[in-house]
């Protein structure tokens, strides 16, 4: 099974738990794993918590699914968390990445996507370094999502003795941001990093241009689909600097090819993109697992499985996980918003030097 966003403030992302279904199909298309074939599941939350909680708890007890995948919603993944816990549910892959998930370890949940901490402060270096921009602001969401790239634009100021300028708070469902861009304005800010959701962004940037501020904006990889942002906020996202989790959608990584001739064949109506194919990532390491499990599947068949993963990679980052460690990786890439939505990469797979859980 899998939340996420098909409606709401959020539904952009909503793509991501569409993306998982196409990995499925293929699966099955080729026969399925061990003679099995995958029944998947997707259930809109609407990005709401509450509703989060409800659609998880009828997909475990009236469903009776086996794992979840993907799952957009840093606080939804939080609402859900202890319950699939508590039921011996596996979830594989959020799309999100907070440290309350693994930290400390979770025996059920394993996370592909780099850390937003380990994200942010790899992105700040970026922008001290390469940019060599020494005044620097953020607009984050005020949830666990927004507070925890805020932590790590924070981590790697400090090595550089560095603060910011501004650091502001918005709600998910603000839609005035006005006095919060005056204030990024006023501050002098050279540099903006969000970490924010895709409406947030897309407002930020035309309240921006009506008053002349011109920044350069940074943000999560979570808005680093470029064709659509592009798109939603009318060209303006051009230039715009994010990281990334994975290849790019036109990338010749011959799984991508793959892929995306299956979507075209198999989901015509869907856009392929970077949220879609986040889909794919996020979700095969349980195909792989379920493959090393055998023929006899049982959560802790599969779990043995999953705690030996070593050095996996499709689409994404090298994922690593053990019995004490299910953080994936810490690795992301940096890339630019070109003419048209299109992807320059600035700068490839970087792991971030600071992540206090490796060592």
């Amino acid at each position: 099974g899998q939340w996420g966003p098909q409606t709401g403030p959020a539904a952009p992302w909503g793509s991501v738990a569409r993306g998982s279904k196409l990995l499925f199909d293929v699966i099955n298309e080729e026969g399925g794993i061990h003679g099995r074939k995958i029944k998947y599941f997707i259930r809109d939350d609407m990005y709401n918590p509450a509703q989060t909680a409800a659609v998880v708890k009828e997909l475990v007890e009236r469903q009776g699914v086996f794992a979840f995948v993907g799952g957009v919603s840093a606080a939804g993944g939080l609402a859900v968390k202890d319950y699939l816990a508590q039921n011996k549910v596996i979830w594989v892959g959020p799309a999100t990445s907070v440290r309350e998930y693994v930290f400390p370890v979770q025996p059920y949940l394993f996370s592909v996507y780099p850390l937003y901490e380990d994200e942010a402060s790899i992105l700040t270096k970026y922008i001290v370094d390469t940019l060599k921009i020494k005044k620097l602001g953020i607009l984050y969401q005020n949830d666990s999502y927004g507070k925890n790239g805020l932590e790590g634009c924070k981590q790697r100021l400090a090595t550089y003795k560095m603060a910011l300028v501004a650091e502001i708070p918005i709600e998910p469902t603000e839609k005035d941001l006005g006095s919060q861009i005056l204030r990024l304005k006023n501050s002098g800010a050279e540099a903006v990093l969000m970490y924010v959701n895709p409406t947030s962004a897309v407002i930020a940037l035309k309240t921006a241009a009506n008053v002349g501020f011109k920044p350069q904006w940074v943000s999560s990889n979570t808005l680093s689909d470029y064709p659509l942002m592009f798109k939603i906020s009318g060209g303006l996202w051009e230039g715009v600097i994010t990281g990334n989790f994975g290849e790019v959608p036109d990338s010749k990584n011959p799984l991508m090819v793959k892929y995306k001739a299956a979507a075209k064949r198999l989901a015509p109506e869907e856009r392929w993109g970077t949220f879609y194919s986040a889909g794919i990532l996020f979700a095969d390491p349980i195909v792989e697992a379920l493959k090393k499990a055998g023929r006899n599947i049982s959560t802790e068949a599969v779990l043995k499985a999953l705690n030996s993963i070593r050095d996996y990679q499709t689409i994404g980052p090298r994922i690593n996980w053990s019995e004490k460690q299910h953080q994936g990786s810490d690795s992301i890439v940096i890339q630019k918003c070109g003419p048209n939505g299109s992807y320059i990469e600035l700068q490839g797979w970087t792991p971030n030097d600071l992540a206090t859980w490796k060592k």
